[in-house]
């Protein structure tokens, strides 16, 4: 009988702990992808790939030549960040060299192909991390069948979007692409951490649902057993229910949007950054709560994705207080300076964003700002109007560098409330009787908002496209990979 009684230790290291322990003189095992083979004659560096990042590895046919290592040879390792340019190579040879392993060997080793190397750890401080591992073992795992249809091992692929997109298995595997996607977690882990620290619960709500949190037509309808279905827009109507239930929820999940635009901004299938918090005497606490979570998730990236950072060249924006406007003055602000026409009164352009987030940075030095009080007729039955002015919501929307990445808002608690402004719309209460149930049965006021990921990691490294920002896009001409 065999019993499984826990994770079982590997003999194998990681960079991590290669890092943080003492193996200076050391032989180690350490497993990877071949990131590169650089032929240097009578010597070889094979860059070895791990999630933590890149492993420098030598082997010398000729250890006694290593007092005539110089510049020249220096100049083909590779550098920490993984940069295309001269790095250091090891001050010195391993002492000895096992028979099997063979220069011919390493010189014929194929990227991409997972290997086990055994080697003497030594300190370098021109190669990754300050350590290299001087080769005395390698065991090929699997090797590619294929030459690689992009440089993935070059710092810059310097290929189309439309390549790196088509090829998505491939180019993920490039360090810039990886660092990306690497803030990326960074973001996803401060909603997350920070949520958790201001009591909020988090809740896993369906995509499959009968009717669409926003209404309209941009819903993708399915056959759900020979009922009519749709993807979920939003778990708006999910996540107001549970602060019935747990007063604050968060939810990161996706979220379907049969939208026909093919733009640089949209996508068909994105991920929404939800909260909901109830017992609010006001929409500005949902603001200031999302003012902490960036605040929060700014200092986590400064301290624990300096790496990825550096390597895309990042500078974090200033979160330490997000200036706020109203919907109306903004348009204004920006008509009158930069000597545009106000052309619709009831909602924003992307234009307008555009120059909005620009007077601001001018203004105010800000990256970020909150537009509130948006009209009425632009927000979704359960926005609560103002009550000094129904034709606007105690709604926002949060521009960063001029590109709308979340929308949030104080919510309709009040039953009858509810019902009056669904019958305004002309609105069957029948079609939500669910969602209805819980302003029936008592809610308290409140509140929340959706962030949008990709969106907010477009801006935050400084992208064009929204799909630079998506593992695997999903948009009008896209279904696979």
């Amino acid at each position: 009988m065999e019993f499984i009684s826990g994770v079982k230790q590997k003999e194998d290291i990681s960079i991590s702990q290669l890092l943080t322990g003492n193996y200076i003189g050391q032989t180690v095992r350490m497993r990877g992808a071949v990131h590169n083979v650089r032929d240097m004659g009578e010597m070889v560096f094979v860059i070895l790939r791990k999630s933590e990042g890149l492993v420098q590895c030598v082997y010398e046919d000729h250890p006694d030549r290593a007092a005539d290592r110089g510049a020249d040879t220096a100049a083909g390792a590779a550098r920490s960040d993984g940069k295309d340019n001269e790095a250091g190579a090891p001050a010195a040879p391993a002492d000895s060299m096992p028979v099997p392993l063979q220069l011919s060997n390493l010189k014929n080793l194929k990227e991409e192909s997972a290997v086990e190397v055994t080697g003497r750890v030594a300190a370098e401080a021109r190669a990754p991390y300050g350590y290299e591992l001087r080769l005395c073992g390698i065991e090929v795992l699997s090797e590619p069948d294929e030459i690689l249809p992009l440089a993935i091992n070059k710092f810059k692929m310097h290929t189309s979007l439309e390549a790196k997109l088509a090829m998505r298995p491939i180019s993920l595997r490039n360090v810039r692409e990886r660092a990306k996607f690497k803030i990326q977690e960074g973001i996803v882990r401060g909603f997350r951490d920070f949520l958790m620290s201001q009591g909020f619960t988090e809740v896993h709500t369906p995509k499959i649902v009968s009717r669409g949190a926003e209404g309209g037509s941009n819903v993708f309808k399915l056959d759900y057993f020979n009922k009519k279905a749709e993807m979920g827009q939003s778990p708006q109507f999910y996540k107001q229910t549970m602060v019935g239930v747990y007063d604050r929820v968060f939810e990161v999940a996706p979220v379907f949007r049969a939208e026909k635009h093919n733009t640089t901004r949209h996508l068909n299938e994105y991920v929404s950054l939800d909260f909901e918090m109830g017992y609010i005497d006001s929409f500005e606490e949902i603001m200031a709560m999302e003012t902490g979570f960036l605040q929060y998730t700014m200092e986590l990236l400064a301290k624990d994705y300096q790496k990825e950072l550096e390597m895309l060249d990042v500078k974090l924006p200033d979160v330490s207080r997000i200036p706020a406007v109203r919907f109306d003055k903004a348009k204004e602000l920006v008509a009158e300076k930069y000597n545009r026409k106000i052309r619709n009164p009831f909602d924003l352009e992307p234009e307008e964003e555009l120059l909005i987030g620009r007077y601001f940075e001018e203004e105010y030095g800000s990256d970020f700002v909150f537009v509130t009080h948006y009209p009425s007729k632009k927000r979704p039955f359960y926005a609560m109007d103002d009550p000094e002015d129904a034709r606007f919501t105690l709604s926002f929307d949060l521009l960063f560098r001029g590109l709308e990445v979340t929308t949030g808002g104080q919510r309709i608690h009040d039953y009858k409330e509810i019902l009056k402004k669904m019958e305004k719309r002309g609105m069957d209460p029948a079609d939500i009787e669910s969602y209805l149930m819980i302003f029936k049965y008592g809610m308290p006021p409140h509140g929340g908002l959706g962030i949008g990921l990709e969106r907010l990691t477009m801006r935050l490294l400084s992208e064009q496209n929204v799909r630079e920002a998506s593992l695997f896009p999903r948009d009008v001409t896209r279904l696979e990979p």
